[in-house]
């Protein structure tokens, strides 16, 4: 095949932010916006790699790995992963690279690259049985996670190489399950913050799993998937002040995905009842987690003075996007509102069909 067109969307968190490294579930949907890899055969033994959105240009050898990978240099790691899996690059391609996904916005842009790249090299070069939405999702965690011993966990490759909008067990008993409701009124709006990503993670992981571990010390068969919401008090008695934030967002943010998943999987989507569960699980990440900055404050704030039924901070946190719910015609009025409260771009998303070979 001479020329391959390979697509990826970005995705948002509709609900469990900073769930799935605990291996808790979560609800994420892939968004229209993409990364886009086309990649020409030509004559030479290396991928000649035009990046025109970041000016950025690199030429990768198909024969010779890399002696040392470099931090978040996924291209890369992609390439020593499949290698394992006898994905064996044997031509050279020319390879251009654009996206419409924000960068560093908390929307996955890395992970849409990463997922592109993947399903790039499955169709060049095989084996075929991987080039399938679970694999490139599971090959793409290893490449991102894995491979680096990053804190990170699944939500991000799965729910862009699926598509649609997927809740996902991310536990030892993992499983994923597309869910066919309908989503209306989908904003997302960019703070041009940069997001905070590996220390952040590390931060909240490392805490959070410091909590639930102190809890199980006194009480063996504490479990977060189990635990009695009514109970919380009893839990954090269990634990020192400054772990009781990271236990109580964990509780919580069990409880409100749970929730969630019952409203999507009844047959007629009550958004309003959806925006105020976004609204709770926002609650846990800004003032327990503390993973908002005063700009997603003040653009939460104005998407719902103006009639949003529901908003919260997506990705990492420390910056980046938020995701908003809007009653059916106020997407307009506000789309205004956030550009006002100092957004960097905001847009109507639609939930994507997932990674694919055009």
């Amino acid at each position: 095949m001479k020329e391959i067109i390979s697509i990826a969307p970005g995705r948002t968190c509709l609900f469990g932010d900073h769930q799935d490294y605990l291996g808790l579930p979560i609800i994420a949907c892939a968004i229209n916006r993409h990364i886009t890899l086309k990649a020409t055969k030509n004559n030479s033994d290396t991928f000649n790699i035009d990046l025109p959105d970041i000016n950025q240009k690199r030429t990768i050898s198909i024969f010779k790995d890399a002696e040392k990978l470099e931090k978040e240099d996924f291209l890369q790691s992609a390439l020593q992963v499949l290698k394992r899996y006898k994905c064996i690059p044997n031509s050279g391609y020319d390879i251009l690279i654009t996206g419409t996904i924000p960068i560093n916005s908390g929307t996955s842009s890395s992970s849409a690259l990463t997922v592109a790249w993947i399903q790039f090299l499955l169709k060049a070069f095989g084996p075929e049985k991987f080039l399938n939405p679970q694999d490139i999702a599971q090959l793409a965690f290893e490449a991102e996670v894995l491979e680096f011993n990053n804190p990170g966990g699944k939500m991000d490759q799965y729910s862009i190489g699926l598509g649609n909008i997927i809740y996902l067990e991310t536990g030892n008993d993992f499983s994923f399950e597309v869910l066919k409701a309908p989503l209306s009124g989908l904003i997302m709006a960019d703070s041009g913050v940069p997001k905070e990503t590996t220390a952040l993670l590390k931060r909240l992981k490392t805490n959070s799993w410091l909590a639930i571990e102190k809890v199980q010390k006194k009480m063996p068969n504490f479990k977060v998937e189990t635990a009695n919401f009514d109970d919380l008090q009893t839990y954090l008695n269990c634990i020192s002040d400054d772990l009781k934030p990271y236990l109580e967002a964990a509780i919580g943010n069990f409880r409100v995905t749970k929730l969630a998943l019952q409203e999507f999987k009844k047959d007629n989507l009550d958004l309003v009842k959806i925006g105020e569960l976004m609204n709770l699980h926002h609650h846990y990440l800004k003032n327990l987690l503390k993973i908002t900055v005063p700009k997603i404050d003040t653009m939460i704030d104005a998407a719902l003075n103006e009639g949003a039924l529901g908003a919260k901070i997506v990705g990492s946190g420390g910056g980046g996007s938020i995701a908003v719910l809007s009653p059916k015609n106020k997407e307009i009025v506000i789309k205004k509102a956030l550009f006002n409260a100092g957004a960097k771009d905001v847009y109507i998303a639609a939930v994507d069909k997932g990674a694919r070979i055009e």
